[in-house]
């Protein structure tokens, strides 16, 4: 095991920044046991057949594959949210939005109707119901597998009951009028997604932003002005070269609000908070 991980772990540092969790990720997978038993037992000698699926799977990483994918599900704030091709994986940048989010609904215990926009996997909707437990939620996707994979997402972690999940263009079909909206839309400028190994795979419906990248964004925003209660909030992800685009068109919506830019752990802009 430990010369394997060695080897896929040299083998996968042109195309990750975490080589040596993702070849321990691969073992886990393959050997049915966890990334804590996999490096803490090195001199487990692999058959034949483990080492052809490991070296199966490393291949498909090496070219850019998800994980996800493979393992059929991923990590979000704690939780196992299971995946499928053709939907976004859940990324650990999006932790940043369901943070803010605690912070502001802890502050205001009287709001708690909540809307997902584009909620693809489900991995907003179902942490925030999961956390707080009197907060009411709607998921929105256009996509009808987004739909069907928040549903199993929200059963899986026993907050079904909380969450009403519809088929809508952003807010097109919502039912009501929301103390926080969360969303993260397509945000990459189309001409960049050539240059994005995610592209290869994940789908363009959940990337593709349009020229500028904000196409959806200021739809949302433009709705928002509806649908958003008075005193409450907005949660925007957004990509790291809009720092300064996106607060400019929020505020061409919100003229009077309070808009703030959070950074992710790479201190890059990655959040825009529109408190109304």
């Amino acid at each position: 095991m430990a010369d394997w991980l060695i080897n896929a772990r040299h083998l996968l540092e042109p195309v990750t920044n975490q080589p040596g969790i993702e070849a321990q990720m691969v073992g886990a997978f393959v050997l049915q046991k966890s990334r804590s038993w996999i490096i803490s037992h090195p001199e487990i000698e692999l058959s034949a057949s483990e080492e052809s699926r490991m070296d199966s799977c490393l291949q498909q990483l090496i070219e850019g594959y998800p994980f996800a994918y493979l393992s059929g599900e991923r990590e979000f704030y704690g939780r196992n949210f299971d995946v499928r091709p053709g939907l976004l994986v859940p990324r650990p940048e999006t932790e940043l939005l369901i943070e803010q989010a605690f912070d502001w609904l802890h502050n205001h215990p009287d709001r708690r109707l909540a809307v997902d926009v584009g909620c693809g996997t489900g991995c907003i909707a179902v942490t925030l119901a999961a956390e707080i437990h009197d907060m009411q939620i709607d998921a929105i996707d256009v996509d009808p597998l987004a739909i069907d994979m928040t549903i199993h997402n929200a059963k899986k972690h026993h907050v079904v009951h909380q969450i009403h999940v519809l088929s809508g263009d952003l807010l097109s079909n919502s039912p009501g009028r929301y103390d926080l909206i969360c969303a993260n839309l397509p945000y990459i400028p189309s001409d960049t997604l050539s240059d994005l190994p995610a592209a290869r795979f994940e789908p363009l419906l959940a990337l593709d932003g349009g020229i500028d990248g904000l196409r959806l964004i200021e739809k949302l925003l433009q709705q928002s002005q509806s649908y958003l209660r008075p005193g409450g909030l907005i949660l925007l992800e957004i990509e790291a070269s809009q720092g300064e685009s996106a607060p400019s068109l929020v505020r061409k919506y919100f003229p009077t609000a309070q808009v703030t830019m959070h950074k992710d752990l790479a201190d890059l802009p990655r959040l825009v908070s529109v408190q109304i």
